[in-house]
């Protein structure tokens, strides 16, 4: 990043205008969370209402948010009228249920076209499969669907994804709810600089930390569910996060000192009188 971009992404968080941009929608959160794996839906309107997130995903194959009409219902503690609601196509593991699956959602939520598409590869690693990502991604683009995109943390799919219309590209940082961490922090710096569209991390963080490594890096924001949902106090955590994304993101934009092998004195004696 350059010194005259950081001053003014600087100046931007001063006045509070580092906005989160996607597809032409700011937003001043930049932790979305997920709303699956609470032990009840009060746990999951308390622990979004700390994490401060705006956005929030729903598994559409594993949520009710209408279909079943005797069963308890997301959107009575998680409200479209307050945050924006982001269907993924979890448990997917072909381009045609995740198709179907948006549009479901899109049906169900009234015309919503924002969704995150993840396509699976396996029940075991739960890495996603590129080939069947591109498949879906092409014809949800065409559908004039507004498509977050789930990827492995390679640089090459995430352009090649970024190019195929995705108005924002997920790469993971671990396997999803391992909670390992960011494993190869290069590719992610690599993915940032090569985008002109948002890069989130989606999967792998583990702890606070996890979160603000991932802003450091220059990422645009973290997706995160398990992180939260399986903590000890879920809503302690959600707090916590919430507070490692806003410090990440401002260390990013403040530009850390370089790393040295030798000390650096704090005070200098150049210019001491004795």
């Amino acid at each position: 990043m350059s010194t005259a971009t950081a001053g003014a992404q600087s100046a931007a968080t001063q006045s509070g205008n580092d906005s989160l941009v996607i597809d032409g929608v700011e937003y001043s959160a930049r932790l979305l969370t997920g709303s699956g794996k609470y032990s009840d839906l009060e746990e999951t309107r308390l622990a979004t209402e700390a994490s401060g997130a705006q956005i929030v995903t729903v598994a559409v194959r594993r949520t009710n948010i209408g279909q079943h009409k005797d069963e308890p219902n997301l959107l009575d503690v998680i409200s479209p009228e307050q945050y924006t609601l982001l269907p993924n196509t979890a448990m997917c593991y072909t381009a045609d249920d995740a198709v179907r699956t948006c549009r479901l959602a899109r049906e169900l939520l009234d015309g919503h076209n924002l969704v995150k598409l993840e396509v699976l590869g396996d029940e075991k690693t739960l890495y996603p499969d590129l080939q069947q990502t591109y498949v879906a991604l092409e014809v949800l683009v065409k559908e004039g669907f507004k498509v977050m995109v789930y990827t492995n943390d390679d640089p090459i799919a995430a352009k090649r994804l970024e190019e195929m219309g995705a108005v924002s590209v997920m790469p993971l940082a671990a396997p999803i709810g391992s909670g390992l961490g960011i494993r190869n922090p290069y590719n992610i710096r690599t993915i940032v600089e090569n985008a002109n569209v948002p890069i989130l991390v989606d999967a792998g963080v583990g702890t606070a930390s996890d979160a603000a490594i991932a802003m450091e890096l220059g990422c645009d924001g973290v997706l995160m569910n398990t992180a939260i949902a399986a903590a000890e106090n879920p809503i302690l955590m959600a707090s916590a996060m919430k507070k490692a994304v806003e410090a990440g993101r401002e260390a990013y934009l403040a530009g850390r000192i370089p790393r040295k092998r030798f000390a650096s004195a704090s005070s200098p004696i150049d210019g001491t009188f004795f």
